[in-house]
Parts: structure tokens; sequence; C-alpha cells
């Protein structure tokens, strides 16, 4: 009994998107080390084999994907492996007001957070390369449940993610395939230590009950619990993770 542990995946092959940098690479590198053989993908090829080279054990993949162009969605579905878990965790974010909004971008944000995710669950269901058991894990965020000032599109398009998973969740449901979502709140990334004066940062770090960003593991391990067969009776459920941002 001493290596017995519910959360393990070891033996599950996991596809995970965006996994270049940020959460998807931690999130990789965590599934790796708990077993789990890894397909990775992402735009960039450099940043990728960054993260393939961190992954822990042998028999890992990684095809460099941009998931705004229908052609790389067909060749990625194409290439994966039969999997158990699925990881929609690429996204693109634009934080602008209303009045400075234009098409190009809605399109941009809704092709990556929105449209990609819904094709690709769709393809590879068709490809039968999801097994029964399996388990969608996609990241959303609170802005999907918080309202502030510059959001309105990355917002929009977080709730409609969250709206899809519930409906893949009933309609899958019968094929003993599991659709959750994570919703993270802000997490320390180079993007905001590079836009966010550190005075502003500050200020809202107090908006949080622990006063502090998320780490990108503390997103990571949500995900992987949702990949375990201990959330083997848990779907279409939004897991929230955000340090206590909501309660204010």
């Amino acid at each position: 009994m001493t290596n017995y542990n519910p959360f393990s995946l070891d033996g599950k092959t996991i596809l995970v998107t965006g996994a270049s940098s940020g959460i998807g690479r931690t999130t990789a590198i965590e599934c790796s080390r708990l077993g789990a053989h890894l397909v990775i993908t992402g735009r960039h090829a450099e940043n990728l084999t960054q993260t393939y080279n961190l992954l822990d054990g042998k028999g890992h993949v990684q095809i460099v994907a941009d998931l705004s162009c229908p052609a790389d969605i067909e060749r990625l579905v194409a290439l994966s492996p039969v999997i158990d878990g699925f990881v929609n965790n690429a996204g693109q974010g634009d934080f602008r007001l209303i009045d400075y909004l234009k098409q190009d971008i809605i399109n941009d944000v809704y092709q990556v957070n929105v449209f990609a995710p819904m094709k690709l669950v769709k393809q590879l269901l068709r490809k039968n390369k999801i097994l029964s058991g399996g388990s969608i894990v996609f990241t959303s965020s609170i802005s999907a449940l918080l309202s502030a000032p510059a959001l309105s599109v990355y917002a929009s398009s977080k709730a409609a993610i969250t709206a899809y998973m519930r409906s893949c969740a009933v309609e899958l449901g019968p094929r003993k395939i599991r659709a959750n979502a994570v919703l993270p709140g802000t997490v320390e990334t180079p993007f905001i230590s590079n836009t966010i004066s550190e005075d502003d940062v500050a200020k809202d770090k107090e908006l949080y009950a622990l006063k502090r960003y998320g780490k990108p593991e503390d997103v990571a391990y949500g995900i992987i619990y949702m990949l375990s067969d201990a959330a083997a009776w848990i779907t279409g459920t939004s897991l929230v993770i955000d340090g206590g941002r909501l309660l204010k």
C-alpha cells in the first residue's frame, strides 16, 4: 500500500495545448512526474522544445501547431495518439476598453479561446482518439465570473468555453468521458511583471484573501486532479483556483 496514489497518472497519455510556457508547461511537467506520457503542443517550436526537455520519463511527443490555423488543428489530431486526458490550455488575452475593440481582435481571441477547443474536441471524438474513462479539462478564468474594465472580450470568451464544457459533460457522459474546467485568478507570469507596475500589482494582490497571485503549479495541481482517477465521479464542474479573489 506504500505506493497507493489515486492521483497518479501512471500509464495515461495526456494531450496539453499551450504547453510552450506558463500553466501549460507546468501542467505537462507535473503530469510527467506522475507517470503520464505527454503529447505537448504550442506555436513556438523553441519554447515547446524547452518544455519537452523538462519532462520526466520517455515516450513523449511534441507537435508544433498554431491553433488559430484550421490546417494545424487537423494535423495535430492526425498526429496525436489515442489519449486518456486532454487539457485545453492554449489561450489568448486582449485587454482594452469596449470603445477600442476591433473585429479582428474579437476574432483572434475567440478563435484561440473558444473555436479551437471546440474544433479539437469534435475532431478527436470523431477520430475515436479520446478513450472511454477519459477526461477533458478546459482552462477558463475567474474573469468569466468577475466584472472588470477592459476584460469584455477575454471574459466573454472564457464564459463561453465554460458553458461549452458543461455541454460536453452532458453529451459525453454516456461515453464515460468527463469534462471539467479550472478557473484561475491571476497567475505570476512574465506578462504580468512586464506590463503592470509594481504599485498596481501590490494593490491588486490586496484583493486576494491569500495576498498573492497564483503560481503555475497552483493551477496545474487542480488540472491534474481532474485528469486523475481521484476525480472519476466529477464532471461538469468549474473549479475556482483564485487564492480567494472572488471572496472580495
